[in-house]
């Protein structure tokens, strides 16, 4: 809309009557044509000049949404206020104003907004289930995010007994879950079935549900499938114009690329980029604070491009201008991913790696780069992507930042003279199998303790409740509480061995203890997420740490928590190790990722690009969800794969199922059949 029509509009709005249909489509079309201050102007003009309109409310409401899109949240409070003031039964004026207010920082004033309008909402018709469901949605993830689970889980428990299909519903629910130790964990009841909890699972919190590669899959792909694009949009990248380049221009998309598990991890990987064959750039899609972490990193790349305000195909669209080669998705299904940006294919080559431990199960995604140990030969068939693989997939930092002061056991409520097993992962990888095992070993090692990361207060009291159930004195269970990272570090050698979880195992925090001095036991699952640790400890030059499954793990715990020698000589291992193995070998790793890097690109310039296999992945998917994970640990059956070969005989008996190159391959088929 050019000058001269804008104020055609604008003489019209204070001259006439005007429908507010007709303010609302000319806002939307100024905002479209990115002239968002216009279009705030028609709204507030509008409803200024028609304050007795019975509709004043639609012009309020959307100006509120919109400026609440674009950051300013002081100024989309007043419009939504004036929204609800001007109709005080509009329900979704009080969705979007608790938003805003938990944007600002007021989260208790949120939950009072959306607790209002459940109130509100007691007439049982199609409008306010709808509104009443998402209010208790909003109220539950608001309480989780603030450490509030038990709460959380009743808001979400009403929830879904209103409306038992909302995937997203049901994954806070099972999280919160997760997080307060309450097992089991998929827990049905009258209004919500065992399946319907099964379906809301997504492929983060699958992972430490079930060490089920299978299942992780099926999972992936079925959540992938929101991002996809509308059928036929061609790929982005081959819109722009691509000068040839000497240099190879790799981007990593992230929103971690700061004081994160992810930022400490890669900030030295970015330090040494070879600049003169790759130009890297880091396109950030995270919080907007500023850390150590992230102002480093944004030093050591070429370029930083910040693509968080900007929505999904405008940063997709910059991410193809900028001519792309090869998009490194250091996000994955985590909290911030950028899932349909990607769906658009802003580079010629997508690759999965490291901030999500699994395979994404999408059809843009040509590369996984994982290791020899996380994925050994054969598992392949676990995987979307091609797998290529680094030495030892995880990156470290080696300067690091430790706090200088290095605390006593009693500074930290330790006991002085005994052994302290530590396991830092979050308290949601804690399965009802890990913990048993935990409590074993304390029952065989008197006056041993285990030191957890602390969650909350209700959190922490339920977790000793466990253990007392269990025989085992709560005073036994030490809780750390979160502090920054260096002087969790610090912290670290109190501990004098790290019991691993499964089966989401110590990623971070069994690279951040190794390098602290304290050795780390575990055992390798069956997926991606259950084989990190293994793969870190054998990378960290103590394969003898690696049992060979739950029985050994207990007993090789319990032996060194009676052999003090056993553990020093360990420690004084691993800080023989620690300038020379692999784990730490920054250099090596960055020198084995571009020389990967190259072989992508040379695959996509011989026109070998792999295209991800997608096929049964439904049917794979079904199969595991009538699965029973919490009845019997899935290390325990010795054969999956002819686990699931029985299980698809069986539905290709009452359904045919089609062959594909995994499990169900022509031979595999064939044999079921004439077995049948």
């Amino acid at each position: 809309m050019d000058n001269e029509s804008l104020l055609q509009l604008v003489n019209r709005l204070s001259e006439e009557p005007f429908p507010v249909t007709e303010a609302v489509d000319a806002a939307i079309r100024l905002q479209r044509e990115g002239n968002a201050a216009a279009a705030a102007m028609v709204y507030r003009l509008w409803s200024k000049i028609h304050a007795d309109d019975p509709l004043r409310y639609v012009a309020l409401f959307n100006l509120g949404t919109m400026l609440s899109s674009q950051g300013d949240l002081a100024g989309a409070k007043d419009a939504l206020e004036a929204a609800i003031a001007s109709k005080p039964d509009f329900h979704p004026a009080y969705i979007n104003y608790g938003g805003v207010l938990e944007k600002l920082g007021n989260a208790d004033e949120a939950v009072r907004q959306w607790t209002e309008i459940v109130k509100q909402l007691s007439p049982v018709v199609p409008s306010a289930v709808t509104y009443k469901v998402t209010a208790l949605k909003q109220i539950g993830r608001l309480l989780e995010e603030n450490r509030r689970h038990a709460s959380a889980e009743a808001h979400l428990h009403d929830a879904l007994s209103l409306d038992p299909d909302q995937a997203e519903i049901v994954q806070h629910f099972v999280m919160a879950r997760m997080v307060q130790c309450k097992w089991p964990v998929v827990d049905p009841w009258e209004e919500v079935s065992r399946l319907q909890l099964m379906k809301g699972f997504e492929p983060l919190t699958v992972a430490a549900y079930a060490d089920d590669p299978v299942f992780h899959m099926g999972v992936a792909w079925n959540y992938n499938r929101t991002y996809d694009p509308p059928p036929g949009t061609a790929p982005l990248w081959r819109s722009a114009a691509r000068p040839p380049s000497k240099r190879l221009r790799v981007g990593y998309l992230s929103s971690d690329l700061r004081a994160h598990a992810i930022g400490f991890l890669m900030a030295e990987l970015f330090e040494l980029h070879d600049r003169k064959r790759f130009e890297v750039t880091a396109y950030y899609c995270g919080i907007p604070e500023d850390d150590a972490i992230k102002t480093r990193i944004r030093g050591a790349v070429e370029h930083w491009v910040d693509v968080s305000a900007l929505d999904d195909d405008a940063a997709a669209r910059k991410i193809a201008d900028d001519n792309i080669d090869i998009l490194i998705d250091v996000n994955g299904y985590t909290r911030s991913a950028r899932g349909h940006l990607l769906s658009l294919r802003p580079a010629p080559v997508i690759v999965n790696w490291l901030g999500f431990p699994g395979t994404m199960g999408s059809p843009h995604h040509n590369y996984l780069l994982a290791d020899p140990w996380i994925v050994p030969e054969g598992d392949e068939i676990y995987y979307t992507e091609k797998v290529l693989r680094l030495p030892c997939y995880q990156p470290n930092d080696r300067k690091r930042a430790i706090a200088p002061h290095r605390p006593t056991r009693a500074e930290v409520g330790l006991p002085e003279n005994a052994v302290v097993y530590c396991s830092f992962n979050g308290s949601h990888k804690f399965t009802r199998f890990t913990f048993d095992r935990w409590m074993q070993i304390l029952q065989e090692v008197p006056g041993s303790v285990l030191w957890l990361l602390g969650v909350s207060e209700p959190v922490d009291q339920g977790i000793a409740q466990q253990a007392q159930a269990r025989g085992i004195d709560p005073a036994r269970i030490v809780f750390a509480p979160k502090i920054a990272n260096p002087f969790h570090l610090a912290r670290y050698p109190l501990a004098d061995l790290f019991l691993d979880s499964a089966p989401y195992g110590a990623h971070t925090t069994a690279s951040d203890a190794m390098w602290m001095g304290v050795p780390v036991l575990t055992f390798a699952g069956r997926s991606f997420a259950a084989r990190v640790c293994a793969s870190l400890v054998r990378a960290a030059g103590m394969p003898d740490l690696v049992c060979d499954g739950p029985d050994e793990f207990v007993a090789r715990a319990i032996a060194l928590g009676r052999d003090p020698a056993a553990l020093r000589g360990y420690r004084d291992r691993l800080e023989a190790n620690r300038k020379t193995c692999t784990l730490f070998d920054m250099d090596a790793h960055v020198r084995g990722l571009e020389g990967l890097l190259r072989e992508m690109w040379g695959d996509f310039e011989a026109g070998r690009l792999p295209q991800p296999d997608l096929r049964n992945l439904d049917v794979y998917r079904d199969l595991a969800l009538a699965d029973d994970y919490e009845g019997i640990e899935r290390i325990r059956i010795e054969d999956l794969a002819g686990h699931y070969r029985a299980l698809l005989a069986a539905r290709d008996r009452v359904r045919p199922v089609p062959e594909d190159a995994r499990l169900w391959t022509p031979k595999a088929r064939t044999a079921a059949r004439e077995s049948a």
